[in-house]
C-alpha cells in the first residue's frame, strides 16, 4: 500500500480547499464563533480543522471512505488484518477487545496488574474474571506480566473460559512472554487480548521488544498518544484473528464508541502512520542511542539506581523490557517517589511519568533529543543535593499473599448493588464496591468484589498520606471507604 497517503489530513486539505460552508455541527463554525482569548491559547488552526467526520470531512454515506482507508494503511504498517481508530482512548478500546470475547457471566482469564480501564470493563459486562498471578518480586516491591505458564494452568483449572487478556509492557516498561501465552491460548482454542497501551512504538524497531501481532495475539490494543505521536484520547485496536470476527468486535465497540469522533484525533493518528512507516526506524535509533546515554548518566548520580535487564528481566520475572522507559528506584535517598516528582514539578517544571513509594520514571521517545535529556539529568542532580530536605514518609507496602484479595463477587455486582460508606479502619473483611486505584500506573489495588483485608488498606492509607493519589475512590483521603452493604 501507498504509505506516503494519509486519507484524513488529505481529505481535511480538501475540506478547505473547497470551502465548505457548514450549516451544522461544531457550533463554533471552524472558530468564527469561538472566544478570540480561547483561540489565543488553543491557536485558529484546531477549531478550523475540527470538523464534523460524516457530513464534513466525508459525506453523508461514507461513500468516500476517508477512515476506512486509514484503517486500512494503519493494518498494513503493522501487519494486522484489521484495525480500529478509537478517540475514546484505550479505554474504549480494551472494553470492545472484553466485549468481543466474552459475554455477561462467562469467564476471561485476566492479569491481575490491568489498568483500571480492563476493571471498569468487567464492572460494565459483568463478564466473571478468572485472575492470573503476576510475577512478583517480593524485594523491588513490583508486579512483571504473569508468565505463560500461569495462563495454561488457569486454563486447566477454567476450561469454560472464552479467552485470556494481559497487560504487557507493564506502566514500568516490563514485558509478557506474548508468544508462549498465545500458544497457550491457541491450543485451547481461544484468543488473546493485549493491552499493550504503553507499545505503540514496538512495531517500527527490532531493537524493541516483539509486539503483540507478532508474537500471534489476536486483539491489540494501543494508546498511540502515549508512546506515538497521537493527540490525547487517540487510540488504536488491531484484529488478526481466527477466532475473533471483525464485524464482532466494530459492533461491541460501537456500543461504547461516541457518535461525534474527533477529526483532529483521527487525522493524528493517520499521520503518526505515515511518519512511523517512512522514519519510525530512524527516529527509534536515535532514541535508543539517547536512553543509553541518560540511563548511564542517572546512573552516575548518587543515590539513584536506574534498573535494567538485570533487575527486571530473568527466571521468575520479566521477560523483557523496553529500555526507553527509565525507571529510577531512589529508596536510597530515604524519600518517596510521590515526593520527588512533586519536588521536580515545582522547581524544574520537570513531569515524570510513573512515581510510586520507591520509584520515578521517565518515558523517553522519538521526540526527546539531547535538550530534553540535558534538562532531565539537571533536574535529577539537583534533586540528589536537595533530596534531604522533602518530607520522609513511609508506605506501608503488602507482600504478594497480602495483596491478592479474594474475589468474593463479580465486579458489577458489587459496583451496582446496595453500598455504604464506611470509616477505613472498619473495612477489613467487608467487600469493595468501588475501586481503588493508585494513580499512576493506574493498577488497582482493590475491585469491586473483592473481600479487602488490613494490609492493602494500610497500604492505601498510608500511601495517600505520602502523596499517593486514588481517584476513583469516593473519598479521595482514604478516611471512608465504600463497600457492600451487609444484609441484618
Amino acid at each position: 500500500m501507498d504509505h506516503s497517503q494519509a486519507p484524513v489530513l488529505d481529505a481535511l486539505l480538501d475540506y478547505h480547499r473547497t470551502g465548505q460552508l457548514v450549516f451544522g455541527p461544531p457550533g463554533h463554525k471552524q472558530g468564527r464563533g469561538t472566544d478570540p482569548r480561547v483561540s489565543a491559547v488553543l491557536g485558529e488552526s484546531v477549531f478550523l480543522n475540527d470538523v464534523l467526520a460524516t457530513a464534513g470531512l466525508d459525506d453523508r454515506r461514507g461513500s468516500r471512505g476517508v477512515l476506512q482507508r486509514a484503517e486500512e494503511l494503519m493494518a498494513d504498517a503493522v501487519d494486522a488484518d484489521h484495525t480500529f481508530f478509537s478517540t475514546c482512548g484505550s479505554s474504549l478500546s480494551v472494553k470492545a477487545a472484553i466485549l468481543a470475547v466474552a459475554g455477561p457471566h462467562e469467564k476471561l482469564l485476566i492479569g491481575r496488574d490491568v489498568h483500571k480501564s480492563v476493571a471498569s470493563g468487567l464492572i460494565l459486562s459483568g463478564v466473571r474474571p478468572v485472575w492470573v498471578e503476576p510475577r512478583w518480586d517480593p524485594g523491588l516491591h513490583l508486579a512483571h506480566p504473569p508468565a505463560a505458564a500461569a495462563f495454561e494452568a488457569a486454563f486447566g483449572e477454567h476450561p469454560d473460559a472464552k479467552g485470556a487478556l494481559v497487560t504487557s509492557p507493564s506502566p514500568y516498561g516490563t514485558c509478557a512472554d506474548l508468544s508462549a501465552i498465545a500458544r497457550a491460548c491457541h491450543e485451547h482454542g481461544r484468543p488473546l487480548i493485549v493491552d499493550e497501551a504503553w507499545g505503540a512504538h514496538l512495531p517500527f524497531h527490532p531493537d524493541l521488544p516483539s509486539w503483540a501481532m507478532d508474537a500471534g495475539a489476536d486483539i491489540c490494543v494501543t494508546s498511540v498518544h502515549k508512546m506515538g505521536s497521537g493527540l490525547e484520547q487517540g487510540s488504536v485496536f488491531h484484529l488478526k484473528s481466527d477466532f475473533v470476527d471483525p464485524g464482532v468486535l466494530k459492533a461491541r465497540a460501537d456500543l461504547l464508541n461516541t457518535t461525534s469522533p474527533s477529526v483532529l484525533v483521527h487525522a493524528a493518528l493517520d499521520g503518526w502512520r505515515r511518519q512511523m512507516v517512512e522514519h519510525g526506524h530512524e527516529l527509534y535509533d536515535r532514541a535508543l542511542a539517547l536512553a543509553v546515554k541518560v540511563r548511564a548518566a542517572v546512573g552516575d548520580l548518587d543515590g539513584l539506581r536506574v534498573h535494567g535487564r538485570e533487575d527486571f528481566c530473568g527466571p521468575g520475572r520479566a521477560f523483557d523490557m523496553d529500555p526507553l522507559q527509565v525507571i529510577i528506584d531512589v529508596s536510597a535517598l530515604g524519600r518517596t517517589g510521590y515526593a520527588m516528582a512533586d519536588w521536580l514539578r515545582e522547581r524544574h517544571r520537570v513531569n515524570l511519568h510513573v512515581s510510586d513509594h520507591r520509584r520515578i520514571s521517565a518515558q523517553l521517545g522519538h521526540a526527546d533529543d539531547e535538550g530534553t535529556a540535558r534538562r532531565l539529568l539537571e533536574a535529577l542532580g539537583d534533586l540528589v543535593e536537595h533530596a534531604h530536605e522533602l518530607p520522609r514518609a513511609v508506605v506501608e507496602v503488602p507482600g504478594p499473599a497480602e495483596l491478592r484479595l479474594e474475589q468474593a463477587m463479580l465486579p458489577r455486582d458489587a459496583f451496582f448493588g446496595p453500598a455504604e460508606q464506611v470509616p477505613w479502619e472498619e473495612a477489613a473483611g467487608r467487600v469493595a464496591a468501588e475501586l481503588l486505584t493508585p494513580y499512576p500506573p493506574g493498577v488497582p489495588a482493590a475491585l469491586p468484589g473483592e473481600r479487602l483485608n488490613e494490609a492493602v488498606l494500610r497500604y492505601l492509607r498510608t500511601g495517600v498520606d505520602a502523596g499517593m493519589v486514588v481517584p476513583d475512590a469516593m473519598d479521595g483521603s482514604l478516611r471512608t471507604v465504600r463497600v457492600v452493604r451487609e444484609e441484618d
